[in-house]
Formats: structure tokens, C-alpha cells, sequence
């Protein structure tokens, strides 16, 4: 009996070390080894994040230096600004993590390709001028001017910095919308473009009541 139970334990021990065998070798026809996950974000939505991102950041930057005493509906408008555009961030931040992509874009507005710049434009030289700044951005000399501006010329010059910054935020929302087919990226962007062009419409409005001309 004993003998018996040995040798059915031995066959039992052969026939898993068989079975084990042929899974491996099953293996690659069934899960193809060289088979990767799919990627989260293509090198368009990549970008285009990682240049919203930087816009949104500017936007913040721009509230914060906004001297706090200026009219009580401007800084409301600000602050709202400030709201949204934090969420954003983090939205946009968890895209690219997800997507194990560095936060900062080395080459902004790269992901726009050649053939659907406008004709007649050169795109080396938007490349290599999108490379220093991209649509809507202050210079740091505005920024700083921002800074030390009070009442009414803070107000108007941040209405100014802050509506020149949507329109172009609407641009770059409205090129991705065009590129990217469909998926999250796509929808935030679409999303973006009604937000900030309602928030253009106010400070539109609001520069014309102050009898200021928008920035070109």
C-alpha cells in the first residue's frame, strides 16, 4: 500500500511538472510576450496638457499679483478665475502622471503638426517662437508691472493681461480639439473653450466699461 501511494505521488509530481511545462510553452500563443499595455495619453494630448498646464499656472500667477483692493467684481471674477483653473491643474497633472510624462513640456506647441498650421505660415518659425512663449502668455515685464499697479490701473491692466491669456488659452483648446479624435483630453478641452470664452465675454464687457482698449 504504501509502495502504491509512493508511486502515485511520483506520477502525480511527473505529470504537474509536464502540465507546468506546456504552459510555458502555450504561454506566448496565448499571452503574446511583446504585448504592452496601451498607451494612456498619445504625444498629442501629452503635449497639449503639458502647455495648458504651464498657461494655467501663468493664470494663477496673474490673480495672485492682482492687488487686492482693487473692485469688489473684479476680484470676484478673479477669484473664480483662480477656482477653475486649480482644478484644471490638478486634472491635468493627473493625466500626465498617469501617463508617466514629465509636468514641463522641452518644446511647447510641438505637438501641432506641419500640415494643419494655416498656409503660408512657416512652421519652424512658430516652432522655434512657440519655444519662448506660447499664445496668450505675459512677459515677465507685465507681470511685474501687474505687481506694482494699484486700483483702477490694476484692474485695467489685469482685465487686459487676463482676456489677451483666455484668447489664446482658446486657441490651443480649440487646435487640440481639432487633433485629438476623442477620449478625456478632448472633452476637458471642448470644455475649456466655453469656460474661458464666457470669461472673455465678461472682461470684454468690462474693459469697454472702463473705456479701455484690449491688449492686441
Amino acid at each position: 500500500m504504501m509502495t502504491d501511494r509512493r508511486v502515485r505521488v511520483a506520477v502525480m509530481a511527473v505529470l504537474a511538472v509536464l502540465l507546468c511545462g506546456a504552459g510555458m510553452l502555450l504561454r506566448p500563443l496565448v499571452i503574446p510576450d511583446n504585448e504592452s499595455a496601451p498607451a494612456v495619453l498619445n504625444p498629442t494630448e501629452i503635449g497639449f496638457t503639458q502647455d495648458m498646464l504651464a498657461h494655467h499656472q501663468q493664470a494663477l500667477v496673474m490673480v495672485q499679483r492682482l492687488d487686492t483692493g482693487v473692485d469688489p467684481s473684479i476680484r470676484q471674477l478673479a477669484q473664480q478665475i483662480s477656482d477653475t483653473q486649480r482644478v484644471e491643474i490638478g486634472t491635468l497633472l493627473g493625466w500626465l502622471r498617469l501617463a508617466n510624462a514629465s509636468p514641463t513640456n522641452p518644446h511647447p506647441m510641438s505637438w501641432m503638426s506641419a500640415m494643419d498650421m494655416p498656409a503660408g505660415h512657416d512652421h519652424a518659425s512658430m516652432a522655434s517662437s512657440a519655444a519662448t512663449t506660447m499664445p496668450g502668455m505675459a512677459t515677465m515685464r507685465e507681470l511685474d508691472a501687474l505687481s506694482a499697479a494699484k486700483g483702477s490701473d490694476a484692474e485695467s491692466l489685469f482685465l487686459q493681461l487676463m482676456l489677451r491669456h483666455h484668447t489664446g488659452g482658446v486657441g490651443m483648446a480649440k487646435d487640440a480639439d481639432k487633433l485629438i479624435a476623442s477620449g478625456p483630453v478632448k472633452e476637458s478641452a471642448r470644455a475649456m473653450i466655453t469656460e474661458q470664452s464666457q470669461e472673455a465675454g465678461i472682461m470684454t464687457l468690462l474693459l469697454a466699461q472702463r473705456g479701455v482698449q484690449p491688449l492686441s
